[in-house]
């Protein structure tokens, strides 16, 4: 069974407010399509963390980590994800500023694969989940559930965290929005973006 919760929540909120591929996706989505595509994105990176860690549960990590081949594949293809996200960003640079289209069905849907795909193409969350959640696990009850039980939490607090920073962002809009610094805004995070995308691919 699962012990020691508030560390481990404490714990969870200080990874989720890292700086890193998550946090550049939302600044992302949110610029680009309001908090709402933006939690699409955070429904689909929350549900990566469970998969991961089921699979952290199930074994599966563990064999990623012994199979440098099948590791170093999961590691490129979350890279190129993320580079190609960058060149998407930056790409909008050439567009004429003016106010973002209203999402649709279909743009959440893709708001929530970008966010999936980033997620389960990042396998330090896997190491991350065979690595420390078996520490807040006891020898007694099914292990498979309470790994399972401690992801969703772990996907809930990181869900909370991406929430807040989007309100953050998504309340900052009337000084983003200017084209100046909107564009500004999507140097940097095409360039961060990109700048990560290749950091997860080399593994560095």
């Amino acid at each position: 069974m699962p012990t020691h919760l508030p560390v481990f929540v404490v714990t969870t909120f200080l990874l989720a407010m890292l700086p890193g591929a998550g946090q550049a996706l939302m600044l992302r989505q949110t610029l680009d399509g309001g908090r709402r595509r933006a939690w699409a994105s955070i429904g689909g990176t929350c549900t990566g963390l469970v998969i991961w860690t089921t699979a952290a549960a199930a074994g599966l990590s563990a064999v990623l980590l012994a199979n440098p081949h099948a590791y170093a594949a999961v590691r490129i293809a979350g890279g190129a994800l993320l580079a190609a996200l960058g060149v998407s960003t930056l790409a909008g640079l050439r567009k004429p500023p003016g106010p973002a289209p209203a999402p649709s069905g279909s743009s959440y849907g893709r708001a929530y694969a970008a966010g999936l795909a980033t997620n389960l193409g990042n396998p330090k969350a896997g190491v991350f989940a065979i690595s420390l959640l078996p520490q807040f696990l006891t020898d007694d009850g099914p292990v498979l559930i309470s790994s399972v039980g401690l992801g969703v939490l772990w996907a809930a607090v990181t869900g909370a965290w991406y929430v807040i920073f989007t309100w953050a962002v998504d309340r900052g809009r009337v000084l983003v929005s200017r084209p100046a610094t909107h564009r500004r805004l999507q140097v940097v995070t095409g360039c961060t973006l990109l700048g990560i995308g290749a950091a997860v691919a080399l593994g560095v």
